[in-house]
Parts: C-alpha cells; structure tokens; sequence
C-alpha cells in the first residue's frame, strides 16, 4: 500500500544558521529567525523526500543591528525586493547509516542555483504530547557572488572585507502530521 507522508518543520525546535569569514580573521555568524518549510514522503521513506523552505530575509539577524540593516539593504540581500529566500530539493540519497546528500535548488535574489547539502538524520521520537517528531542536522556552504551579493570591498593588505564562502548550519525537527 502506497502513502503520503506531510511533515512540518517546527521552528520551535529548528534554527538556520550562517557564517562567514571578515577581514580573513575571523568569522561573523549569524541567524534566520523566521522561515518555515514541510517535507512529503512516500511510505515514511526519506528517501523519496521531497522539502521545501522558505526563509524571511528580513528576519536575519547577526546581534548588531546596524550590521543586520547593511545586510538587508541593496548593497546585499535587498529584502525589500527579495523578501524571500527559498529551496525545494530534488533529492535525498542515504550515503551511510544515517547519512544522506541533500540535493535542490537555493534562490536568493531572484538567481536559482543548485546546492548539495550534508544531512544527518537525528532520528524519530514522539513528544510529550504523542507527535511524532523527525530530526535532520544540515550543513553546507555557497558562494554569495554566485546569487549577485557582491561587496568586494578590500582591506588595505588586498584581501576581501567579507569572505565570498558562506556556511550554512541547520537543525530541522519535522511535525509529522497527524492522520
């Protein structure tokens, strides 16, 4: 028997983390405090997962305000044009035990490029009030250039300001839903 599986990230219990290099000395690191996303699946199989998340770029947030307002203006992410983060997957493939490579398309900007994540599967629990929870650890890293976040500013030694590898970090606990 074939059936479909809705699961619901819980942003309670689920973060979007970042970092990125500043002035070759350090790192700035930051979060998205608002997004939320769902994945379905075929007969409880991650395999056959399909995700998607959608991230509020005016919810970035690095503890100085000042810097998160730079960040959302037009020198970077331009959330008043591009309020929105998204990605939906196109696969999930189990390398190992509880290992998977998270396979979709990121658009930032309005550029869509394609990005492979690491996914650790955390497991399957019930909460305190009987639901049924799903966890996945993801990391990554992207190319800010690539979606049109330029900011090449240098230092007076010739090394950029703002590194161009940013690092992604997520810790994803699904709802599944209830039958």
């Amino acid at each position: 028997m074939n059936f479909t599986t809705h699961w619901f990230i819980d942003p309670d219990h689920s973060n979007i983390e970042f970092r990125i290099r500043h002035l070759v000395i350090s790192h700035i690191s930051g979060a998205f405090k608002i997004f939320n996303g769902k994945m379905t699946t075929k007969n409880d199989d991650f395999e056959t997962a399909e995700i998607t998340l959608s991230i509020d770029v005016y919810s970035f947030d690095t503890n100085n305000i000042e810097r998160d307002e730079h960040i959302k203006s037009k020198d970077f992410l331009d959330a008043d044009q591009f309020p929105e983060i998204n990605f939906s997957s196109t696969s999930l493939k189990k390398i190992e035990g509880d290992h998977y490579k998270l396979t979709g398309n990121i658009t930032i900007k309005s550029v869509t490029r394609e990005i492979v994540l690491d996914a650790v599967f955390g497991g399957q629990a019930k909460d305190g009030f009987g639901k049924m929870k799903a966890g996945f650890e993801i990391s990554g890293k992207l190319d800010r250039k690539d979606f049109g976040i330029l900011a090449d500013d240098i230092t007076e030694s010739g090394h950029l300001i703002i590194g161009e590898e940013l690092k992604i970090h997520a810790n994803i606990e699904f709802d599944k839903e209830e039958d």
